[in-house]
């Protein structure tokens, strides 16, 4: 086995085909820094037996096991990674350096930044047990642009064995990027009123193209307007898009914590003082139920000349 591992989320547990892009951003991590300390380098597929597939007991368990002998593994910080390298972790009996969105090499080890507090404070961390366990948020590094090494580790388990079934549910048909994976992320709040409201959003998002997709704030998927797998903030996906379109959104530290790599925020709300204009590098004071239909027809006239 490779000494540094970077363990792929398939399409079992991500949506769209193949790998989750966060892999590829991964391997970019992988690639430099076993330039940088002489180590070898893969990207590890992990096989399960049908009846686990959706058992994130069994795929942190054989995590543990194909990495062992290992001395750095990552994987990416998406729901489901949280959830199998944390229990990898506790298997080895090693610490975890979770959600981390940076990373730096001093004398052959590497020390993995990571935001705490909401995001106010940015902590390095370095470990000393082996092998070390990371995670990152997604679009927080580069995508790696070479051929990656690609190791596979069949894993089985006793029949006897507790399994964890999840269940997976496509928020909408037609539609399979997810908030971590989009350039343009369009995002509502409690300023939309309600769920009968968000066409609204969805127009804005059809015009923007297919690298956009729709997100909430935590008070919205809450509710249950919109699917959990949406909210974005401290308690939801952190994100890192190109552009951030916040709609009717307060701006409470915990969704601004999930939205501060985002390389343009937008904020549209009535309220002029509300704090998300303090993050936001465009802000538009109006009633969105004007603003946004006007910003998507614009848009689109932009699109057809």
């Amino acid at each position: 086995m490779a000494e540094i591992l970077v363990i792929e989320e398939a399409v079992t547990f991500a949506a769209g085909d193949g790998t989750h892009p966060v892999t590829r951003e991964l391997c970019h991590a992988a690639d430099d820094i076993a330039r940088r300390t002489g180590h070898e380098w893969a990207s590890l597929e992990v096989a399960l037996p049908e009846a686990l597939l959706r058992d994130p007991a069994a795929f942190g368990e054989a995590i543990a096991e194909a990495s062992r002998d290992s001395w750095l593994v990552m994987m990416g910080s998406t729901s489901l990674g949280r959830d199998v390298m944390a229990r990898a972790a506790g298997l080895l009996q090693v610490p975890l350096a979770q959600d981390c969105t940076a990373y730096s090499v001093t004398d052959g080890s590497p020390t993995f930044t990571r935001p705490l507090y909401g995001g106010k404070v940015l902590v390095d961390v370095q470990l000393k047990s082996r092998p070390m366990l990371a995670t990152f948020r997604p679009r927080a590094l580069p995508a790696f642009d070479g051929v990656a090494r690609v190791l596979k580790h069949v894993a089985c388990r006793s029949p006897t064995s507790p399994v964890v079934q999840v269940d997976v549910c496509a928020a909408r048909v037609g539609r399979t990027l997810g908030v971590t994976e989009a350039d343009v992320v369009v995002s509502g709040g409690r300023g939309m009123v309600g769920p009968d409201n968000w066409h609204i959003l969805e127009e804005l998002v059809s015009v923007l193209g297919p690298r956009a997709t729709l997100a909430c704030s935590r008070p919205v998927s809450d509710e249950g307007w919109r699917p959990r797998a949406e909210h974005v903030g401290q308690t939801g996906q952190a994100i890192a898009p190109d552009v951030y379109i916040a709609c009717g959104i307060s701006g409470a530290i915990q969704h601004v914590a999930g939205i501060t790599g985002s390389k343009c925020i937008i904020a549209i709300n009535r309220d002029a003082d509300a704090p998300i204009f303090k993050v936001a590098d465009y802000g538009i004071v109006g009633d969105l139920f004007e603003v946004v239909p006007a910003l998507t027809q614009a848009i689109r006239a932009f699109g057809d000349s």
